[in-house]
């Protein structure tokens, strides 16, 4: 059973498809939930316990944001789930987007966690780091972009988690593949039997849900995993088990 026992968990991107679902584990496992997202997202959901509207990608708003967290009470956890992508190929990659992909799906949350580190140590019973990767870190999917982001999170991690560990902070990964949100949406206008499409290249023959992220994350950010540090979790449905594609073809 994990229970945050009222303990203070920060979510960043608590409005989105991952987000919501998170909301609703973490809340359900007894978390005191400060929800984070940009202004004009929705953060009234049951269970959100503090709600803070700030852009990640304005390094000032970040830091606020850390101290007004701080003040409050030390964290717990810290969940760093915001992450976002449009450039599906190495010719959509512009300048703009690179900058903004990987500011908001890597550097955002290195400045937030940084920012937090130091109230976060030597908690009388520990703290933790989750972040939200990809499989995209670890195979060429598309997103050239969103993977780098997401490559660099992953060392962030272990950065984290080698150097804090005597400080009592653990840091660990969720590797999740196609999660069906609406990120999927704009896919589906173009393509609608993509997922259907899709889902035939995982194992369990579809993509993943949120809830089953959120599951992963909630377990690795509570005191059920107290001894799981620098550790990159797959919730992958299988993709990254083997090759289903090639199989197919040597086995047809």
């Amino acid at each position: 059973m994990i229970d945050f026992e009222g303990d203070r968990v920060v979510l960043t991107g608590a409005a989105g498809g991952v987000g919501s679902a998170l909301v609703k584990v973490l809340s359900a496992c007894g978390a005191k939930i400060v929800a984070c997202d940009q202004e004009g997202m929705d953060l009234t959901a049951e269970g959100i316990a503090e709600s803070l509207h700030f852009d990640l990608l304005d390094d000032a708003a970040v830091a606020a944001a850390a101290e007004r967290i701080v003040a409050g009470g030390v964290p717990a956890a810290v969940i760093s789930n915001a992450g976002w992508t449009r450039a599906e190929t190495l010719a959509d990659v512009t300048t703009e987007a690179l900058d903004r992909e990987m500011n908001l799906n890597f550097r955002s949350a290195a400045l937030l966690s940084k920012a937090l580190l130091p109230a976060m140590r030597n908690r009388a019973s520990g703290a933790a780091f989750v972040f939200i990767s990809s499989v995209n870190a670890f195979a060429h999917c598309g997103n050239p972009a969103y993977s780098a982001a997401k490559a660099a999170l992953n060392a962030w991690m272990r950065a984290i988690a080698t150097e804090e560990g005597k400080n009592g902070v653990r840091a660990n990964v969720v590797v999740p593949g196609s999660i069906r949100t609406g990120a999927w949406d704009h896919r589906i206008a173009e393509k609608p039997d993509i997922l259907s499409v899709v889902g035939r290249l995982y194992p369990l023959g579809r993509l993943v849900e949120p809830a089953e992220v959120a599951r992963a994350a909630a377990f690795l950010a509570s005191p059920a995993a107290s001894g799981i540090t620098g550790a990159t979790l797959n919730v992958d449905a299988g993709l990254m088990a083997g090759n289903m594609p090639f199989l197919e073809q040597i086995s047809s």
